[in-house]
């Protein structure tokens, strides 16, 4: 594990990528405006920024290898401008979990919270229940009262350039719902989502995903279908739709940069029923497409000849929760393109993503180190309501309320 701390980092050849070379001060601007518009952070305040390197058990593409140490070069530059930005700036480097929405290490809860609270979680025996995600209601009231204890100890903002998600773990929900620490999940960031996605008018994309999660809050059920062959139904009943607006000044705030979408956690159990094919993975198009089929709220089959399908074979091996209908977002963000990264993909402006796994972090009861989306085009999505009335709110990928 690599911790700086405000540090210089020699990165004189971080731009020289296959596209070629990026102007620097183009980037270092796009980079600036992270901390100072997304995130607004004060001259006073402590930063944590950390990013995940490859490790030992992972045989990544040599495609994923590139991608991944452009990430670490952005989380290194990033870490450069920060510590002008802020009083203190920690960068922690750590080996991946292999897995989005698995804890991260204890070393990096250490980093965020202080030592007192990890001594804390440790006397009371809570730490590594959290860390394998394996807490009881009542561990986690436990955890609560200490990191509230100590909650003055922790950082005032985190920026995630991990390649493995943080957004729906422990670590990240206690930090921002109970520290009031502020926080940006980039996993999959790409450089070039600077001048993409990440290039657009914040306080309009704002005022249009609010709008949309209004909308959608008026629903007790959603059905979805897509030209793919895709069709499926949930229960929303108790649960409510969240905007993810990449404003994330507010005490508290959490969302993805690049941002726009609206999401929420479906009912889970017997409520999701039918049909997923996914045509995307991740962070590449399938050579051919896996279908999904849905029943009583969890995946019970997965037939396909891609090679991912049995990477998700195995995962949901490891844990029936893993296959849980986890989540509905749709996208919001009109400068996102690209199909090929899903950070960026389940933004693009009328299109919908269904994630598996866990879905504690956002109104939903299951945990499991385990979330993963996948992108759907042209959908269209239907709202139920209590008194059976049904109203299509996007109609092959045209939103129409």
């Amino acid at each position: 594990m690599i911790i700086l701390s405000v540090s210089p980092v020699n990165t004189s050849n971080r731009w020289n990528f296959s596209s070629g070379k990026i102007l620097q001060t183009v980037i270092t601007s796009a980079v600036r405006d992270i901390y100072r518009v997304n995130l607004g952070v004060k001259k006073y305040e402590r930063v944590l920024l950390f990013n995940d390197r490859i490790a030992e058990n992972e045989e990544p593409s040599e495609s994923d290898k590139e991608r991944r140490s452009k990430l670490r070069c952005l989380a290194l530059l990033a870490a450069e401008i920060g510590k002008k930005l802020c009083k203190s700036l920690t960068y922690c480097e750590y080996p991946a979990t292999g897995s989005h929405g698995a804890e991260p290490p204890k070393e990096l809860w250490r980093l965020a919270f202080g030592d007192e609270a990890i001594k804390a979680l440790k006397r009371e025996r809570l730490l590594s229940l959290l860390l394998g995600k394996k807490a009881r209601e009542s561990d986690i009231a436990g955890a609560e009262d200490i990191i509230r204890r100590y909650s003055a100890h922790a950082v005032h903002c985190v920026i995630a350039l991990s390649n493995y998600s943080t957004s729906h773990t422990r670590f990240r929900d206690f930090l921002t719902r109970i520290c009031g620490c502020r926080y940006a999940s980039m996993p999959l960031f790409d450089v070039s989502m600077l001048e993409g996605a990440m290039n657009v008018d914040w306080k309009a994309l704002a005022k249009t995903t609010h709008a949309l999660a209004k909308v959608v809050n008026t629903a007790d059920s959603i059905r979805i279908k897509t030209p793919n062959g895709s069709s499926l139904s949930f229960s929303t009943k108790g649960r409510k739709a969240l905007a993810d607006t990449g404003i994330l000044t507010k005490r508290g705030a959490f969302g993805n940069l690049p941002a726009g979408e609206v999401f929420l956690a479906p009912v889970e159990g017997s409520s999701a029923q039918g049909m997923l094919v996914l045509e995307w993975g991740p962070t590449r198009q399938l050579a051919s497409p896996v279908t999904l089929t849905i029943q009583d709220g969890y995946v019970a089959d997965i037939s396909g000849t891609d090679e991912y399908a049995e990477y998700l074979r195995a995962k949901l091996a490891e844990r029936k929760d893993n296959g849980n209908i986890a989540e509905l977002g749709i996208g919001t963000n009109r400068s996102a393109k690209r199909p090929d990264n899903i950070l960026e993909s389940e933004k693009i402006f009328g299109t919908i993503h269904i994630a598996l796994g866990d879905n504690s972090s956002f109104g939903g009861t299951v945990k499991t180190p385990f979330h993963q989306d996948f992108v759907f085009f042209r959908p269209t999505v239907t709202l139920i309501h209590k008194d059976g009335s049904r109203k299509d709110i996007l109609k092959a990928g045209k939103f129409r309320y």
